[in-house]
């Protein structure tokens, strides 16, 4: 697993090393992290683990250590360090995550069976079928014999494991967040490389698990080493801004005494936030200078309905924004997550961002899946934690229909980069992508409903099967064999039709669509129909970038730069995935902002 090189601790451990440090830096700063020879180097995992765990096996800890330690002696990092500095950082990270013991083994041993001779026979007899599922499933495909499928293959082995144990993509999250700590002793292109990965899967996964302490520091050290200007830039704004943290210590005391009066027990505290989401919210609002609200977080002492108490003790303070209350408790994100949310005008007439939760919902926002690990609760939360995966469930759906390891991982991609959405369809909420259709929903109920999807009401009324269903929205799907739904089956083409390609949102509907015609004796497609879903192919990749293409004229010069004869000659290779959509959208954005 290790994509770089260098050493880093735990949660709350080393800075990330910066780019272009060398080796001989690096090691220097390392005798100042890590221990020495002459200490024991399994002592600080076994506080951490014990620190949550009291009663946790220290001894299978030692025992799994001094396994990997053998197994990787004689390896070492390409900062120069032993390698068992890398798996030990690992297993640190899922300790003061919270995890089982289980979990901290694996992760010990996550790089033996990849990188050693220690086959996952031997783990298994000697740790468990557990730990070697585990293992197994974040253990990479060769890329000697996998070629250019190697990494979709490994990403998929790994979600189908994680399907049968979450924990495997904890263990792989722990792995990435260590070599992104480390990767600065990486060449520039490999940083570009290894961060804009983090960022298209392993970050969008974390934030699925909601595990948020572990999503910003990930989305950091992918600023840094695919934005150092930028993250230089509100390093900068953090360290000199007079008078920050007077102000937000003069908002938390008013705060404790309104709370005292309404009779709300709860802790008030200072929320800062993390630099990606300063420098996102800064690109978003087209701000010159970093983008930051001040921000603090209540945490109530009692039921969900204190935060409702502390809301108002909090509005009868300050004036409340219009526009700017979310209520998550009620209706939860996606992730699970639940909070109340409000922006007020505080002292000095300035907008203050508020964050109100009980314990329970703080801890299962910062911690996410890994809650259940790091503070056990009754079996009462088994069925909170497969609402929690149900998106996973999504995915493994669809993976089982996907032949092509490069199209499973450009779905995956897609799926991990949109918003998501619930609608009520059948009588119960169904998850989909933001911008998802009706018939994106179809194809959800079922393959049947949705190659046979013939319109769709939404609240009540007949919309078009391209229409964009909205967060809340009531949707019913009538089909060509609806006998009661009021349409003429007979006058309706039979089977999905070519142009829905143009607009469905999941990559669950492309691929059924895309079945559908495959599997039916056809015509082969027409160079005009490739033409035309190349542009909408592209067109639906430049929406993941909130853009749009108002003439043909960036993508002709971008064909002519890319040696292409002509625009439909691009076209065509986009379509037949001679060329990615995403790549071609990356160049084309590049070149219309350099030109601009």
């Amino acid at each position: 697993m290790d994509v770089d090189a260098g050493h880093g601790a735990a949660l709350g451990g080393a800075l990330p090393t910066q780019p272009g440090e060398l080796p001989l830096t690096r090691r220097l700063r390392s005798l100042l992290t890590w221990p020495t020879a002459d200490t024991d180097p399994v002592s600080q995992l076994v506080r951490a683990h014990r620190g949550i765990h009291a009663s946790a096996d220290a001894s299978v800890l030692r025992r799994a250590y001094t396994i990997a330690e053998n197994m990787h002696r004689g390896q070492f990092r390409k900062s120069g360090e032993p390698y068992i500095t890398h798996p030990l950082a690992v297993a640190q990270i899922c300790a003061e995550l919270g995890m089982d013991t289980t979990t901290l083994v694996a992760a010990l041993l996550h790089d033996t069976v990849e990188d050693t001779r220690y086959t996952l026979q031997a783990l298994s007899e000697d740790f468990g079928r557990a730990v070697a599922h585990l293992v197994d499933g974040v253990t990479k495909f060769d890329k000697a014999f996998y070629g250019k499928a190697a990494e979709a293959e490994t990403i998929r082995k790994m979600i189908i494991a994680a399907g049968k144990d979450v924990r495997v993509l904890i263990i792989k999250l722990a792995d990435r967040l260590h070599n992104m700590r480390t990767l600065g002793v990486r060449s520039a292109a490999s940083r570009q490389r290894i961060a804009r990965a983090t960022q298209e899967v392993l970050v969008p996964l974390c934030d699925r698990l909601g595990i948020q302490t572990l999503k910003r520091e990930l989305d950091d050290v992918v600023l840094l080493h695919l934005e150092p200007d930028e993250h230089a830039r509100i390093q900068r704004h953090l360290h000199d801004r007079p008078g920050w943290q007077a102000y937000l210590d003069d908002v938390v005391a008013r705060t404790k005494v309104a709370l005292k009066r309404s009779r709300v027990d709860a802790q008030v505290s200072p929320r800062p936030r993390h630099l990606y989401s300063i420098w996102k919210d800064t690109v978003a609002g087209g701000h010159s200078a970093p983008f930051d609200l001040p921000r603090i977080a209540i945490i109530v002492d009692g039921p969900a309905t204190d935060c409702y108490a502390a809301l108002g003790a909090v509005h009868g303070l300050w004036r409340p924004l219009a526009g700017r209350f979310k209520d998550f408790i009620a209706s939860p994100k996606n992730n699970l997550y639940r909070s109340l949310h409000t922006s007020v005008r505080g002292p000095q007439d300035r907008t203050v961002e508020v964050l109100i939760r009980t314990e329970e919902m703080h801890q299962a926002a910062e911690y996410g899946i890994a809650a259940d690990f790091r503070f056990p609760r009754p079996a009462t939360g088994a069925a909170e934690r497969a609402d929690e995966l149900s998106w996973l469930r999504r995915v493994l759906d669809w993976e089982q229909d996907t032949v092509d390891p490069a199209q499973f991982l450009e779905s995956l991609r897609c799926d991990l980069a949109e918003a998501q959405i619930q609608v009520v369809a059948d009588g119960r909420q169904v998850v989909l992508p933001a911008g998802a259709t009706p018939v994106d929903l179809a194809y959800e109920l079922g393959t049947e409903r949705g190659d046979h999807c013939l319109a769709a009401r939404i609240n009540g009324r007949l919309a078009p099967l391209a229409s964009e269903l909205e967060e809340g929205d009531v949707v019913e799907i009538f089909t060509e064999t609806d006998a009661e739904s009021g349409f003429e089956a007979d006058a309706a083409p039979r089977g999905p039709r070519r142009e829905w390609l143009v607009f469905v949102k999941s990559p669950h509907a492309q691929m059924q669509i895309n079945r559908w015609f495959a599997d039916h004796t056809e015509p082969g497609i027409s160079i005009s129909d490739k033409v035309r879903l190349g542009r909408a192919t592209i067109g639906l990749a430049l929406r993941k970038h909130n853009r749009g293409l108002a003439s043909d004229l960036p993508l002709l010069r971008l064909s002519e730069e890319l040696g292409y004869p002509d625009l439909e000659t691009l076209l065509v290779a986009v379509f037949d995935r001679a060329i990615e959509p995403d790549t071609v959208v990356r160049q084309l954005i590049d070149l219309v902002d350099h030109r601009q």
